[in-house]
């Protein structure tokens, strides 16, 4: 399998087991920091509060962050005492542990990313000839109720027109996705999926989840063993390895490019109903919710973020502007792409058992 030149991505952690990671530790000026604020955050953030220039901007503002890395729906199940502030990858598990701990709405929303499927191109051209996709250069839109009909048929790649001139597109033909129990991106990946399936409802009782869970399960057995954490899929596909198709964050692909890194051989399709990941800080202690509302307001920091391949809330052009040069992989304005409502915490957790087994 070809694989992407010339990228090199920082070691993250496994979401799921927490294990720390202190940020600035590396860089000896702490500026003017007086506050050391604890976070356990998802692990697609640990590059950017690990950036010694994010460092800086919080250290100006009077605080030192220190992050441990956890899958997002991981949190619930760990004790948060002594930390000042949750960072979940979406609004369902930020909500999740706001009520469980007590914490006043509304809680700080930075920023936000879609889900996206990366592809080698030879995969995302194959599936263009059989009407799976629609391409654009080099991105392009997945059409999920084609692709989830092929999930339901067992569909394989070499029953696919033109995958015969490839070596690598074999066996059944599904999306690469991380653990829907412990993992934000997978369990959004089932609320997507739903949303389809339940004929553009969001699954909201008993029955839905029930009429769903076949086509659920089916996606995530067929995958095997799965991740915890989306920084593992995407760094095993930009390697070559695994997969011709991985469900990643935009954010992943957007900081490679806005970074100044070359890709190769990657084509970023777009599902026509897919998520956003909405990063909500769930702030434990009046501390974490400044820095929460930090990171929302502050110019610095907002553009930082950009940097990292996230979208700021409320200001659509700093990530247009910032992206301008990289359209041919990037839907800046996510033309064709709906969005899924997002069920309810217990509602997706259920539904991730159900399609765990």
């Amino acid at each position: 399998m070809r694989r992407i030149a010339g990228i090199v991505l920082a070691v993250v952690l496994i979401g799921g087991v927490v294990a720390a990671v202190v940020a600035g530790r590396d860089n000896g000026d702490q500026g003017t920091a007086t506050k050391t604020v604890r976070a356990v955050i998802g692990s697609e953030k640990a590059e950017f509060f690990a950036d010694p220039k994010v460092v800086d901007a919080l250290a100006a503002e009077g605080y030192t962050v220190e992050t441990e890395t956890s899958g997002s729906w991981a949190m619930e199940g760990l004790d948060l005492k002594g930390y000042d502030l949750a960072f979940p990858s979406s609004k369902a598990p930020s909500d999740a542990l706001a009520e469980k701990y007590g914490v006043q709405q509304p809680l700080p929303w930075p920023f936000y990313s879609p889900l996206v499927v990366v592809a080698h191109r030879n995969a995302a051209e194959v599936l263009a000839a059989n009407r799976l996709v629609t391409l654009d250069k080099n991105h392009g839109t997945l059409d999920m109720g084609a692709y989830l009909d092929a999930a339901r048929d067992d569909r394989t790649w070499q029953q696919l027109k033109g995958a015969e001139k490839y070596g690598e597109l074999t066996g059944t033909l599904y999306i690469t996705s991380t653990d829907p129990v412990t993992s934000n991106s997978g369990a959004l990946y089932l609320a997507a999926a739903s949303y389809v399936d339940n004929d553009g409802r969001v699954v909201a009782s008993d029955a839905d989840v029930e009429r769903t869970a076949p086509l659920l399960r089916k996606l995530v057995t067929v995958q095997g063993a799965q991740q915890s954490s989306s920084d593992g899929a995407f760094r095993d596909f930009i390697s070559g390895a695994g997969n011709p198709l991985v469900l990643v964050y935009e954010s992943q692909v957007a900081a490679l490019l806005t970074q100044g890194q070359g890709v190769d051989d990657l084509t970023v399709l777009y599902p026509d109903t897919t998520t956003t990941s909405d990063h909500t800080v769930v702030p434990l202690t009046e501390e974490g919710r400044e820095v929460g509302e930090l990171l929302s307001s502050d110019p610095e920091l907002r553009k930082l973020a950009v940097r990292h391949g996230f979208r700021p809330q409320g200001a659509t052009g700093e990530f247009t502007s910032a992206t301008t040069g990289h359209t041919d992989y990037l839907n800046q304005k996510l033309t064709g792409v709906r969005q899924a409502p997002v069920p309810t915490s217990a509602v997706l957790h259920e539904m991730a058992r159900r399609a765990r087994g």
